[in-house]
């Protein structure tokens, strides 16, 4: 599987879903660059799928990381997370509309720090082609949640003064079926995905 520069000459196989994508843009960057805010918005836009729980909301922003470490790589979809975390400072994109730096410091900043190294770690996997069989990629999805929540959980305890126990159960224990749930649904979309670019691929 090969694609073509602008020039017509094959250029090497896509390691990613987002290399797959057809360029419109004279120079890789702005391509990248639109690849990197594309990510963190749709970050923002999965933070306002809330189901609200305390200390920390249920969102869809642990979709939206593991979609974008898996279609973006490790640089883009990192980037497009900590893209995410600089506009939440400034702009009310946070889960529920949040913003500014009391929600770093506070009971969910810890997860949003996870986000950015969770989308490197995915992408630097499905770069390694984790991202093209289901099994594999549920796994790798698991995995990546995995980060996040390992950052996210002391930081919490800290942040909200609560015990392990606690910091466990609200940081953690809630939010196991959904995070399967997520990898699932992304572990079955990246293989289809693939094998539409398989397909048209085959018919150049």
């Amino acid at each position: 599987m090969s694609t073509a520069s602008s020039t017509g000459l094959p250029t090497r196989p896509p390691l990613v879903l987002g290399d797959a994508l057809p360029n419109a843009f004279a120079k890789a960057w702005a391509r990248d660059a639109v690849l990197v805010a594309t990510g963190a918005l749709l970050t923002a836009l999965c933070a306002q799928i809330v189901i609200p729980m305390t200390p920390v909301p249920m969102t869809g922003q642990t979709f939206a990381v593991v979609l974008a470490g898996a279609t973006l790589g490790a640089r883009r979809g990192a980037a497009s997370q900590l893209l995410y975390l600089i506009m939440g400072l400034f702009l009310p994109v946070y889960a529920e509309g949040g913003s500014g730096t009391d929600v770093i410091w506070g009971a969910s900043g810890g997860y949003i720090v996870g986000f950015v190294i969770a989308a490197y770690l995915i992408g630097t996997l499905a770069e390694r082609g984790a991202d093209r069989k289901f099994v594999l990629a549920f796994a790798t999805f698991i995995v990546g949640q995995l980060v996040i929540f390992g950052i996210g959980v002391p930081w919490l305890k800290v942040s909200a003064d609560l015990s392990w126990a606690t910091a466990i159960h609200d940081g953690f224990t809630v939010f196991i079926i959904g995070g399967l749930v997520k990898a699932a649904a992304v572990g079955m979309l990246t293989p289809a995905a693939w094998r539409g670019v398989k397909k048209l691929d085959a018919r150049d």
